[in-house]
């Protein structure tokens, strides 16, 4: 059995990872700004699970935090990079100070947790990061553009990685879920800035209006996500990119799609500044 090394782990799809993978009888080495959310998410207190304080933009909080996981288990075998929110609201009406706050989190604590983690899977020459992104990353829309911009970059991050830590025996994955019932549609993890420019209403209010409404009626059951996630940790060959739900599919093949028209249709064009 492995070692699991996860972010956010007291709620939403990262409790749920975390607990099929210490169902599955793994170790976990559970974070998140406030160890008693964990605590409180599995009063069960299940074996293998060690939760840890760790606010993902304080890179000293996850250097102690690996150090308490190798210190219980000897071995990190998987990281999963979940703590992230969200941020609705259309390009404009955003302020500098709601963009860099969620680019700290959703981005640059991402990096601090790679940075705290891969010496130990590179010293192993083994491992299985996966980086949670959001269908949104791939396919963004009207009123979430920042939001998707943030997993547009852990898009980029990702496939870099890929290519940096194969050769070390390291696996990358980045899933895409779309819709899933957990909180992430309420005021613990999505951030709602004002609509505060009139001529937004027309291209980012459907938007606003139908995230506001659908809490709790996502389509996607997050127990399978788990399950389809801690899955792909035992193929013999994981994908870079993972898809989950319904729609997160049909948005990526929308896009794949609309890419392949317009490269077809402006092909001359882009041919014609070639030497």
């Amino acid at each position: 059995m492995g070692v699991w090394f996860v972010t956010g782990a007291s709620r939403g799809l990262g409790a749920e990872i975390t607990r099929e993978a210490l169902d599955r009888g793994h170790s976990v080495i559970a974070t998140a700004r406030d160890v008693s959310a964990v605590l409180d998410a599995y009063p069960e207190k299940p074996d293998g699970l060690l939760a840890v304080n760790a606010d993902v933009t304080r890179p000293e909080q996850l250097a102690l935090a690996v150090e308490a996981g190798l210190e219980a288990f000897g071995r990190i075998d998987v990281v999963v990079n979940n703590a992230g929110y969200g941020l609705v609201g259309a390009i404009e009406e955003i302020s500098d100070g709601a963009a860099r706050e969620l680019f700290d989190v959703n981005v640059f604590g991402v990096l601090n947790t790679l940075r705290a983690t891969l010496p130990t899977l590179r010293s192993q020459r083994s491992g299985h990061v996966l980086n949670i992104g959001s269908v949104g990353g791939f396919a963004t829309a009207p009123a979430v553009g920042l939001y998707g911009a943030s997993k547009f970059a852990l898009e980029g991050i990702s496939e870099a990685l890929h290519g940096e830590l194969a050769p070390l025996g390291i696996r990358v994955t980045i899933i895409e879920p779309g819709g899933f019932r957990t909180d992430f549609l309420n005021s613990s993890s999505i951030r709602v800035e004002p609509a505060a420019i009139a001529d937004y209403v027309a291209g980012a209010g459907p938007v606003r209006e139908a995230l506001a409404a659908n809490d709790g009626l996502q389509p996607g059951d997050p127990a399978k996500a788990a399950k389809a996630v801690v899955d792909i940790t035992e193929a013999g060959e994981p994908p870079l990119r993972l898809q989950l739900g319904a729609d997160a599919v049909e948005r990526v093949e929308a896009k794949l799609a609309l890419v392949r028209r317009e490269l077809d249709q402006w092909r001359h064009t882009a041919l014609s500044t070639a030497i």
